[in-house]
Formats: C-alpha cells, structure tokens, sequence
C-alpha cells in the first residue's frame, strides 16, 4: 500500500492521538478508583501518561492496526487498569462512576482538543506571515486537533456500549433489576467476539456514528464560529 506523505502524516497523527486517548482514559478509571477509596492501580503503577504499561496487544495494537488498514472506525483500548471493587465505599454505585470516567475524559478531551484548535487558528490568523512561512506546523498542530476532537468522541460513544467488557454495561448494571442485571453479566465471554463482529459488518460505524458525526460536527462549528468572531 503506497502512502503520500501526507497520507503517512495522517497515519501518525491519528495513532499518536489515539494511544494518548486511551491512556488517558485508563488514568481517568485509576484516578476515580482512588477518589472512591480503590489504590490498586496506584500501587501496581498504572496511574501514569507512559504508554507502555498501558499498552494491550490487541486493543492498542491490533485493533487500531486493522482500522488503519481497512477503513474500520479508528477505535481501540488499552490494558485495564485494575480495580478491586471491594476497597469502595458503596462497590455497586461507585463502580458506575469509575467506569463513567473513562468515556466522560474522553469527552473532556475533545472539548480540549476544540480549545486548542481554535487557539491554532487563531495564532495563525493573526500573526504576521505565520501562516505563509510556517504550512507544515498549521497542517500538523489542526491534524493534532481534529485527531483529537474525531477520536476522542468515537472512543467517548464506543465505550459506552452496554457490551461487555466496555464502560457502558458496568454503568447498565447500575441501573438494571436484578434479574436482566445478570442476563447482562452472562454476555461477558462474547463481549470481545460481539465487537469483532460490529467492527467487521460495520455496524459499530452505524451504531455510533450519528452520535458521533453530531457532537464531533457541533465541536467543530464551535471552532469555525470562534475563530471567524475573534
């Protein structure tokens, strides 16, 4: 498969965007497990921005590897970080909230990433000859933003389908009777098949892609709107 540069840039751009994502939501799951009396994570190390305790074979790798190669979402996760429920005040409650985080600090960062785009355009417009001499740094730091804003919201929506082992069914399991709570629980050793198969039929795309398309769309007339009033 040839690759233009640019198209090389993209690649790049979107992988380093996406790692940094995933393990910042990772950190946001440690974080909130500590905040709620947990400091497993803490204690084995895993609270940290380095990549590589982080890193899942197939989540971190794999997976991004075949949406690069077929046009698949770019989705993907890294390594849990672990929780011991039993260290929290109020396990079934506070085992929502820990899995929330994770899609809620996705969203912060593509709220931050919107910032951040608009601080962009706004220095390039503004500062004499900047956007002349310097192209390739405007085309790397709005790839940087975009990947962000674009990736973040379909990692924010994808985690929180209620499939196992995803952030959405420990948050359902919250809030479901008893009885359809454990339906649920019984559906874990297909979590990872039933997303392999959304992925591959691409109905994941259609899943989440309306979601997506409408807050990552709204982000960005956000930014136009910004940058054509300041």
């Amino acid at each position: 498969m040839d690759l233009s540069p640019g198209q090389i840039l993209q690649v790049l751009v979107s992988v380093v965007a996406l790692v940094f994502s995933v393990v910042f939501h990772e950190n946001a799951h440690g974080l909130a497990a500590e905040r709620f009396g947990d400091t497993t994570a803490r204690d084995l190390g895993r609270i940290t921005m380095n990549p590589l305790p982080h890193i899942d074979p197939v989540g971190t790798v794999l997976i991004p590897a075949l949406g690069i190669l077929s046009g698949i979402p770019l989705v993907g996760w890294a390594k849990p970080v672990p929780v011991n429920s039993a260290n929290f005040r109020n396990p079934v409650v506070d085992d929502a909230y820990v899995a929330a985080a994770g899609p809620a600090s996705n969203f912060l960062l593509a709220v931050g990433g919107t910032a951040l785009l608009i601080v962009v355009r706004l220095v390039f417009k503004h500062v004499p000859g900047l956007h002349e001499n310097s192209g390739n740094s405007l085309l790397f730091f709005q790839l940087l933003c975009v990947n962000l804003i674009q990736i973040n919201c379909v990692l924010g929506f994808f985690n929180l389908l209620p499939i196992p082992p995803l952030d959405g069914h420990w948050v359902l399991l919250r809030y479901l009777p008893s009885r359809w709570a454990a339906v649920l629980a019984a559906t874990r050793p297909y979590g990872f098949f039933i997303l392999i198969a959304l992925l591959w039929t691409g109905a994941l795309g259609r899943i989440i892609g309306i979601p997506v398309e409408y807050i990552a769309g709204g982000l960005f007339q956000v930014v136009q709107y910004a940058v054509s009033a300041l």
